[in-house]
């Protein structure tokens, strides 16, 4: 018996696969791999370390992830999507080459009053309709004017906006009118843009700009909710593993688990797998839900506890303590297990927990 918790496997092969899909869609751009929120629960050093050779720059959301990722060695320019939210940050930035998105007038007047050891590279973000940070394309010239009169930032400075509706490919009129926007205000007056995160990428070729921000796609996720990554070329990244940790007859009529909200309709087998919420695995996830046991398809039966899971194997199982569960990756698309969930894909593969080892593949 080799009965073992949740496992997830990280193929960096298939990242690296992944970013050379996504700069096969904009073969003139450089590409800023996203790896916040821990390479989307991937692993950000394992992964920014994989990416190195490839990618022209990373970006991440909060100061502490590129920090991090400065301490583990990692030497590419790093943007900060959020920019930074202290002066102790900005003089950080400045001595550590991280690029910062400036997108609220409280960063513009502490860079205008704070002298730097080093200039900073700026990335102002345009609001072209997201309406989440960012300056108004009305207020594009006044910020870019002061921005120009600092010797503390790096000349010219670059632009970059976040799309709203791109993973709705069929509804492209909201992110052809962000695209006029951005550009009415940009063109001929910064060095380089950045506009397309991996929806982008994917459906808008005509905003590739300089840069590209593919994200999730590395990590072999469509953006597109009715699709799977394989249907783009991608490959996924995350093996979620764990084992049957038991295995149980059950009599037709008998519940499963807390408040006994699943009832079997048969004699049947019950499995018990070694994953659960304390994983990250979503409490929500109703009965009926796929998992892989032995490759073969079965589904969730009563809720999902903190450590645990039941999952109905059927009345002529053989399946035995300690075979393999694949809770998403190959062969069940973590899209389709999203699905079912009522999530996206990018909250399963973000909101594991801790305790899950991460094991890499390359």
């Amino acid at each position: 018996m080799d009965a073992r918790g949740a496992v997830a496997r990280i193929s960096l092969e298939a990242i690296r696969h992944n970013l050379k899909v996504a700069k096969q869609h904009a073969p003139d751009a450089s590409a800023i791999a996203v790896v916040k929120a821990n390479a989307y629960g991937h692993g950000d050093l394992a992964v920014a370390a994989a990416l190195e050779q490839d990618a022209d720059m990373f970006a991440v959301a909060r100061f502490e992830e590129a920090q991090r990722l400065r301490a583990g060695g990692i030497q590419l320019p790093i943007l900060l999507l959020e920019g930074f939210f202290n002066i102790d940050q900005l003089h950080y930035a400045a001595r550590h080459n991280f690029h910062l998105c400036v997108h609220s007038h409280e960063q513009l007047a502490a860079l205008e009053r704070t002298p730097l050891a080093a200039p900073v590279t700026v990335w102002v973000k345009i609001d072209s309709g997201m309406h989440r940070v960012g300056f108004l394309p009305e207020e594009a010239d006044a910020v870019f004017a002061r921005l120009s009169r600092l010797s503390q930032v790096v000349q010219p400075v670059n632009a970059m906006t976040h799309f709203a509706r791109a993973d709705e490919p069929d509804n492209r009129g909201a992110t052809d009118e962000q695209i006029a926007r951005f550009k009415a205000v940009t063109e001929g007056r910064v060095k380089h843009t950045a506009l397309c995160n991996s929806a982008g990428v994917l459906a808008f070729p005509d905003a590739h700009a300089d840069f590209i921000r593919p994200g999730v796609m590395l990590y072999g996720i469509t953006p597109f909710g009715e699709q799977q990554g394989t249907d783009v070329g991608l490959r996924p990244a995350m093996n979620f593993t764990t084992t049957l940790i038991a295995v149980r007859e059950h009599k037709a009529g008998e519940p499963v688990g807390y408040a006994g909200s699943w009832v079997s309709p048969r004699d049947t087998r019950i499995g018990v797998i070694a994953v659960g919420y304390g994983d990250g695995y979503p409490r929500m996830a109703p009965a009926g839900t796929p998992v892989l046991v032995n490759g073969r398809r079965v589904t969730l039966a009563g809720r999902v506890s903190m450590d645990m899971a039941t999952v109905d194997l059927g009345p002529d199982a053989t399946d035995k303590v300690g075979d393999e569960v694949i809770l998403w990756g190959d062969g069940l698309a973590a899209e389709e297990v999203a699905r079912h969930v009522g999530t996206i894909a990018y909250e399963l593969v973000t909101r594991m927990t801790a305790r899950p080892r991460l094991e890499y593949t390359d």
